[in-house]
Formats: C-alpha cells, sequence, structure tokens
C-alpha cells in the first residue's frame, strides 16, 4: 500500500537505483538518495517490497492471469446466453425479450404510513379534538366530535355546483317550503277569513322568515353557483358574481323581494301585497329544483291540486261577494269553509256535473270560466298523463312488438312447436333480466369515454382475473372492454360443441355452464361458475388447433359475456408488446395442460414411422418368458425390445403443440 514506481529506476541495476545520485547520498537510506521524485525515487515504506521484486512480479502475474480467466469465462457465458436467446427467437419470432409484460404505466405511489404515536400518548391538540364524550340518556362513552365543533370548523364553499352540491339541494329544499308557503296561503287568507288580528303577529312571522330565505338564496347562494362559459366551469368568485348579476334570473328574484309590505301602513295588512312571491318558482326552482327530482307524475299531480285550491278560494270570494247563502249557488256558510269549496272546485273543474244553476249574471260567468278553465285543465292533464304512460311503457312496447314479429315470422315460415317455445322463454327471461333486449343500443348513444367507465365499472374485476390477460397492457384491457357484448343461454343450451372452430372466448356473468366429456359425452367433467372464463386460449390460436375437445352446456338460464377473435385483433394491432405477451402465455398453457392423443390427426408430418403392433401370440410368449425371470431366449430378447422401444421414445417421438382453448386438443405425434 502506498507504493508507487518510476518505471527508469526499475529499469537499473538495483545497486544505482537505490544507491546515491547525488553527492551526501546514503546507499543504505533510500530517503537521501539523490533521485527526485517523479525520475525514479521510492517511498521509505516501499524499500522491502522494491528488494523482494521477483516474488512480487509472480504473485501479481498470478492475480491477473486469474483475473483474465474469470473475465473470459463470464464472457462465455454471456455468449452463451446470447446463443440461446437467438436460438429461441429463431425458433420463436414472438420472444423479443426476456420480459413477461410489457412496461405499464407507473402506479401513483402508495400514501405515506401514518405517523406512530408517542408512547406518552397523542398530543394535546389531538387529544382535546378526539375526547370521549358521555351521553347521559344513553349512559355510555363514545369517541365522537360534538356537531357544535364541526359547525365553529365549517368552511362555507367559495363555489357550489348546482347538480351535484349536497349542501345546495338541501338549501333548496328550504327555499321550495317558503315558496310553497306563498303560493297556498296567500290565496287562503285573502279569501278566507283566516287571517285575524289576533293571530296577525304568527303570519306576519312566518312571511319575513319565508323573506328571509329568499334574501338569503340571493346573497349568499346564487351568487356562489358555477356555470359553464365556453365550455369552461367557471369557479371565480368575481366572474360568477357578476354573471348572476347580469342574468334574468337576479331581476326577477328582486321583483320577487319588492318592499310592497310598507302599503300595509295604509291599505293594511292585505295578503294580495305579497303575491310577487310567487313568481320565484318560475325562474330559481322550476330549473333546479325539479331538475334534481325528475317526477312528472308528481309534478302534474301538484299542478292540478293547485289549481282545484286556487279555483276552491275564487268560488268562497265570490259566494262572500254575493252573499253567504243568498242563493243556491254560492255556499251556504255551513260546515268547514275551506272543504266544501274544495268540494265544489272538483265537480266544476272535472265537469262532475250536479250543481245548482247560477241565478245571477255574476254567478253565470263565473260559472263559464270555471268551466272553460276546467277542460282545459282536464285535457292537459290527460295528454301528459298519456306521455308519461308512454315514456314509461316504451321499453315494453318495443319488446312486444319484437316478439309479436318473431312469432309471425317463425309461424310463416312454419317452425316447430318447441323452437318457437324456447325463443319465447329467450325472450321472456332476458327481459325480465336485464330490462331491455340489447344492452349495445343503450350504450352506443353515449360518449365513447362514458361507455369505457360503464363498462369498467361492469366487467373489469372479471376480466382482470383472467391469467391469459394478467401483465397486459392496462389501456388494452380497457379496449377490449368495450367488445363485450352479453349473450343469454337458456336451459340445457349449448354454448359450444365439440369439433367446432372457436372463435369466442366465455365470461359467466350469472349462472352456470357444465363440460361435457367421456365416451357417451354426456358425462359432467366440470362445473363452471360465475366469474370463471374459458375459451381464452382460442383467441390467440392459429394454423387450425383451435377445436373444441368438449361440449359446454348451459346448466340453467346463463347470462356470458363473449369477446369474439376479429374484436382482440383489432385492438392487438395497436399493442403489440401485449399480443407477443399473450401468445407466450398461450403457449405455456397449452404446454401445462398438453396431453397425448391415442389418434394421430391427418396432416401432421411423420418423422419416424411408427413401428408394427406385436403380435398377441408373441406377447403371451413375453409374457410367459417374465414369469421364468431373465433366463432364456425369449427373456433376453424382451428385455432388447424394451431397451430398443425407450431409445426410439427418446429420440423420434415430436411434439406438436396446437393452440386451442382451454378445453380444446392438443395433438402430439406418437412415437
Amino acid at each position: 500500500k502506498g507504493v508507487w514506481w518510476d518505471q527508469r529506476a526499475l529499469d537499473q541495476p538495483r545497486s544505482q537505483a537505490f544507491g546515491s545520485r547525488g553527492s551526501g547520498g546514503n546507499s543504505k537510506d533510500p530517503r537521501s538518495a539523490g533521485i527526485p521524485k517523479g525520475e525514479g525515487a521510492v517511498p521509505a515504506a516501499g524499500l522491502e517490497l522494491c528488494n523482494n521484486l521477483p516474488m512480487r512480479t509472480g504473485s501479481a502475474t498470478s492475480l491477473s492471469s486469474a483475473i483474465v480467466n474469470q473475465r473470459l469465462q463470464e464472457l462465455v457465458k454471456l455468449f452463451r446466453e446470447r446463443t440461446d436467446k437467438v436460438k429461441e427467437k429463431l425458433t420463436d419470432p414472438d420472444i423479443t425479450s426476456d420480459d413477461e409484460s410489457p412496461a405499464t404505466s407507473p402506479a401513483k405511489p402508495a400514501p405515506a404510513p401514518a405517523p406512530v404515536p408517542p408512547p406518552g400518548g397523542e398530543p394535546e391538540g389531538d387529544k382535546s379534538a378526539g375526547d370521549e364524550h358521555y351521553c347521559e340518556m344513553l349512559c355510555c362513552k363514545f369517541k365522537c366530535r360534538p356537531w357544535l365543533y364541526h359547525l365553529k370548523n365549517y368552511q362555507f364553499p367559495s363555489s357550489i355546483d348546482p347538480f351535484t352540491n349536497l349542501m345546495y339541494v338541501l338549501w333548496l329544499f328550504f327555499v321550495v317550503m317558503a315558496w310553497n308557503w306563498n303560493c297556498w296561503l296567500i290565496p287562503v287568507r285573502w279569501a278566507f277569513p283566516y287571517q285575524t288580528p289576533s293571530n296577525i303577529h304568527c303570519w306576519l312571522f312566518m312571511d319575513y322568515l319565508c323573506d328571509l330565505i329568499y334574501l338569503l338564496d340571493i346573497l349568499v347562494f346564487q351568487t356562489r353557483l358555477q356555470f359553464v362559459r365556453g365550455g369552461d366551469i367557471i369557479t371565480d368568485k368575481k366572474a360568477m358574481k357578476e354573471h348572476y348579476l347580469q342574468s334574468e334570473r337576479f331581476k326577477m328574484d328582486v321583483v320577487c323581494l319588492l318592499p310592497l309590505d310598507f302599503l300595509y301602513f295604509k291599505v293594511g295588512v292585505n295578503p294580495l301585497l305579497r303575491f310577487p312571491r310567487c313568481l320565484k318558482v318560475s325562474w330559481s326552482l322550476q330549473n333546479q329544483a325539479e331538475h334534481q327530482l325528475q317526477q312528472v307524475v308528481i309534478r302534474t299531480t301538484a299542478y292540478l291540486l293547485y289549481c282545484l285550491h286556487v279555483n276552491s278560494c275564487l268560488y268562497y270570494w265570490a259566494s262572500d261577494y254575493e252573499g253567504l247563502g243568498s242563493t243556491t249557488w254560492v255556499y251556504d256558510g255551513e260546515g268547514n269553509s275551506y272543504i266544501r269549496c274544495y268540494y265544489w272546485a272538483v265537480k266544476t273543474l272535472i265537469t262532475i256535473g250536479g250543481l245548482p244553476d247560477p241565478k245571477t249574471l255574476f254567478e253565470i260567468v263565473f260559472q263559464l270560466l270555471n268551466y272553460f278553465t276546467g277542460v282545459f285543465a282536464f285535457s292537459v292533464m290527460i295528454g301528459q298523463m298519456r306521455d308519461v304512460v308512454g315514456a314509461a311503457t316504451a321499453g315494453q312496447t318495443y319488446y312486444r312488438s319484437c316478439m309479436d314479429s318473431t312469432i309471425k315470422y317463425m309461424n310463416f315460415y312454419r317452425i316447430p312447436k318447441p323452437v318457437q317455445n324456447r325463443v319465447k322463454m329467450w325472450y321472456e327471461y332476458t327481459w325480465h333480466s336485464q330490462g331491455m333486449l340489447d344492452e349495445l343500443e343503450l350504450l352506443v348513444q353515449l360518449p365513447d369515454k362514458m361507455r369505457l367507465d360503464i363498462a369498467i365499472d361492469v366487467n373489469y374485476n372479471i376480466v382482470s382475473k383472467v391469467a391469459l390477460f394478467q401483465g397486459c397492457d392496462r389501456q388494452m384491457i380497457f379496449d377490449m372492454l368495450k367488445r363485450l357484448r352479453s349473450v343469454v343461454y337458456l336451459p340445457s343450451d349449448y354454448v359450444c360443441k365439440k369439433g367446432e372452430i372457436g372463435r369466442e372466448m366465455y365470461i359467466i356473468q350469472a349462472g352456470q355452464v357444465q363440460v361435457l366429456g367421456g365416451p357417451d359425452g354426456k358425462t359432467v367433467l366440470v362445473t363452471l361458475k360465475a366469474g370463471s372464463v374459458f375459451g381464452e386460449i382460442s383467441l390467440l390460436a392459429a394454423g387450425g388447433g383451435n377445436r373444441r375437445t368438449a361440449n359446454v352446456v348451459a346448466h340453467g338460464f346463463a347470462n356470458l359475456f363473449i369477446l369474439d377473435k376479429k374484436d382482440l385483433n383489432e385492438i392487438l394491432v395497436h399493442y403489440p408488446e401485449s399480443q407477443k405477451l399473450l401468445r407466450k402465455k398461450a403457449r405455456k398453457m397449452l404446454n401445462t395442460n398438453n396431453k397425448p392423443r391415442d389418434e394421430k390427426a391427418p396432416g401432421d408430418p411423420l418423422i419416424i414411422r411408427p413401428k408394427v403392433d406385436t403380435p398377441k401370440l408373441f406377447q403371451a410368449a413375453l409374457a410367459a418368458s417374465g414369469r421364468m425371470g431373465h433366463k432364456g431366449p425369449l427373456a433376453q430378447l424382451r428385455w432388447r425390445l424394451k431397451e430398443m422401444q425407450a431409445a426410439q421414445v427418446s429420440v423420434g417421438r415430436i411434439d406438436v403443440p396446437l393452440c386451442g382453448t382451454s378445453v380444446d386438443e392438443v395433438s402430439e405425434a406418437p412415437p
């Protein structure tokens, strides 16, 4: 260590190299030598090593030769591995690398683990927030932060999505209640004598509470509603406020809150002065609250009930104008005034009849207006109900029309009754299980991104468990999900038959299927349940080696997802690495499930012809010689035949794997 050499010093004799080069040099002490540093000088620490130079040189040579030999061995090993890879590549063109799967998109890093609390307990701040609270009613302790804590720490959002924000939907409930108070009770307070000086303060309190809700809706919520401009969702506070102030909704909201209540001091407390409060629904609630609850029947019924409510109020006002009980047509003032007037309004608007004839000109005009209004309201209600019922039964009507057309077609061509019954059964089960005949007709109207989202939620958990597709590109699986189609099989229907060409992969969504085999072809080999996959290797089969070797029958009603080979090939064009991986996995699965066949498929090459079977008499003689041990010529001949047969199998046997499904055949050349 620390020894450095100068080549010129090594070339000189030892006495000259370590002697004095200048005056005053000491031949025994290399430190007093006249050799300058960098020109053959040797430090004092390496003097002993220099004296033993030949021995050290030999050690260094052996060490370097060992390193060279080790490096040569490594190079030989690398060249051998490279040769094996090239040979494998020539044999199998699909193999280009050692990787089992192509590189996928990097996953999101896992969240950092929570810090371990100190042994002394929780920090002071966390302890105060998560203390146990005692409930006197339940007489127990529970860890829960009080609602006051959440209320104090609540931050009002700077922008509100009017369609998905739950808080805004809850606020709309209060606005709707305030609007209903004004719409339903303003006519009642104006017509019926329910507002008296003794309870006027209760009515005014509810009126101004509704006004406060309207005002908060304008100042707090409407100025924070998001809107779309140029395809972008605007969430800026200033932009949202300007958008609301420049809209027609703001103008109508201001009209709704006109302070006409100051006229109370001049004309008295007249509920009709609050009529502008009813105009708010046509702007903020009709487009928002009804969007949250798309119930056409409920909305139509509510409109009809409100028309009857207003008509009953007008009838009491007309009776009071003419004088209660003055004629047979007006209200006589007996019983509950609102119920009796409402009953009269129902009979008038629906034109049931049985009403007393009006006597005066005012009564005749009022009754005519009621009849016209009733005919109009009743016709509108009938038309809307017809549209609602038609829209609700549109799918069922389409199902019935398709079924009737199919039955007419089968009757025209005289299809056998058993086949017709199975067709009817398929229609009924498909409609009751799915609510539609073809799911693709529903999804084809959606954008490609939405169809992908729905397919991922419905089918990804099933497809991701297929061993053939594990490790493939994630986007390739997403593209494949959009190509899956749902098919319903009836009991005892053949999903695939023995000898057919496999062109599809099947994923069991619901129900069970049975794999049949055996000599008679009716023995149940295995039962596949929901979530199982079969026929996946046939998607990558080539050269006609994808024939089915067993019958697959639906045990009951079975819903299956089917992926066609054509669709998969169109997808794999854009994912070459995944295509190579799938073919490699398919071969491995075939080699795992490979079993020799009794008969050779026609057209397979035979390198070594099979030998002629041994005659039965000769076999009996060989069997008899086996009882005699290894003595005699027959025993020796039998032993010799066994050796020749073993040598022939080891040399001449050729396996020819053919791609197919997991229940497909794999052919092997016999010896």
